[in-house]
């Protein structure tokens, strides 16, 4: 009898933490990011870090403070301002690739961060904030 007690408490116990596991990983909160005008507003967080570091950072080689002001609390930066004039620049250039991957490349409904991009943002940067021949280097 010893046993069968022994057992059904470690069953009970492993229902339990199998029971608390899965409901806390269904509660995950969903992240809502604000002031998003190229990018889907239900982005998740995984394709957004991807397309900040894959894209801009490796494509333009620029940290976040290159298009993304400072908070005004001075810890961190404020993702949603639109203070920088290097974010709408940003904003432009995404919607300016989507475009030609469109009309040129044939691509129905081009998606920023996507492999299947043929033009990204690295294709005239090259790791370069400025690509060669840009304004500021007249």
């Amino acid at each position: 009898m010893r046993i069968n007690k022994k057992l059904g408490i470690i069953i009970t116990l492993g229902a339990m933490v199998s029971i608390c596991a899965a409901a806390a990983s269904s509660k995950q909160a969903t992240v809502q990011y604000v002031n998003l005008k190229v990018l889907p507003k239900n982005i998740s967080t995984k394709d957004l870090q991807g397309i900040m570091v894959d894209d801009f950072q490796d494509g333009l080689g620029v940290t976040c403070s290159f298009c993304h002001a400072n908070a005004k609390d001075g810890h961190g930066l404020d993702f949603a301002s639109d203070a920088k004039p290097e974010k709408e620049i940003a904003r432009v250039m995404m919607r300016m690739t989507l475009k030609i991957n469109k009309k040129y490349f044939k691509q129905k409904h081009p998606v920023i961060g996507s492999d299947a991009l043929t033009v990204s943002c690295n294709t005239c940067h090259k790791g370069e904030a400025f690509p060669e021949g840009g304004p500021e280097q007249k």
